[in-house]
């Protein structure tokens, strides 16, 4: 299933995006495996957060959600981190990263303390190779021919998680969210990326804003129940343009 909704730049007047900021500080920064899983698990904590879901983010959210589901991940350390912690949102820790997600803002309307972080450059390193999955886990698997800088992929992995999460019926919704979302994120290797474009999963398709060429597919969100290994699948996997 497609859903690419592209359009003149003239239709993008109205469009929400998503913003996620990753603490950065010099002295430590995070491992970038880390800080992919952390901006997956904060989309996926804002999509069920009270306040998305019948609160006070949730005509934001479902204005955001109903267009192009697009994410801006941006850098804070020191003074700009806090700040950042001031303004509406929820902070995600995991392992090494900390990245905190605000609700949908307008696309030309950032707040001050956010438009004034760094988007460009972001860039991190694993200091060893991540080990293979968990069983069990919803794997969200990097395309392997594509060079991301590290915010990029986040967004990626972001979008991968969110398509999850919408194939996904309510008891696998229940299950995913009850084990504490469990996922990794991981570049696979171009048998296993030839393999994975051949099935029916949720893949997402980049928009060409940054980085990559328009349509690429960036990430495969490979969940147990969309393989029938836990759930029945809910449905075919969406393709979304990001």
């Amino acid at each position: 299933m497609t859903d690419q909704r592209e359009g003149p730049a003239d239709q993008l007047a109205d469009q929400k995006v998503l913003p996620l900021v990753v603490r950065i500080e010099r002295a430590a920064p995070p491992e970038r495996t880390d800080a992919l899983e952390a901006a997956a698990l904060a989309v996926l904590s804002l999509l069920t957060d009270p306040r998305a879901l019948e609160g006070e983010w949730a005509e934001a959210v479902r204005s955001w959600g109903n267009g192009r589901i697009r994410k801006v991940v941006r850098r804070a350390r020191g003074a700009e981190w806090r700040r950042a912690l001031d303004l509406p949102g929820i902070t995600v820790t995991h392992r090494t990263a900390e990245v905190r997600v605000h609700p949908p803002i307008p696309l030309d309307a950032w707040p001050r303390d956010l438009a004034r972080l760094q988007v460009s450059g972001t860039d991190l390193v694993d200091s060893a190779a991540p080990g293979p999955p968990e069983g069990g886990e919803t794997v969200l698997w990097i395309n392997p021919d594509l060079s991301m800088s590290a915010g990029k992929a986040m967004a990626q992995a972001g979008h991968a998680a969110q398509l999850a999460w919408w194939a996904g019926g309510e008891d696998a919704r229940r299950e995913w969210r009850e084990r504490g979302f469990a996922l990794a994120v991981r570049t696979a290797s171009p048998e296993m990326w030839a393999a994975l474009s051949g099935m029916d999963l949720p893949t997402v398709r980049d928009a060409g804003f940054t980085e990559i060429e328009p349509g690429s597919r960036t990430v495969v969100a490979d969940a147990p129940w969309l393989r029938g290994e836990d759930f029945r699948p809910a449905g075919c996997g969406p393709s979304r343009s990001s």
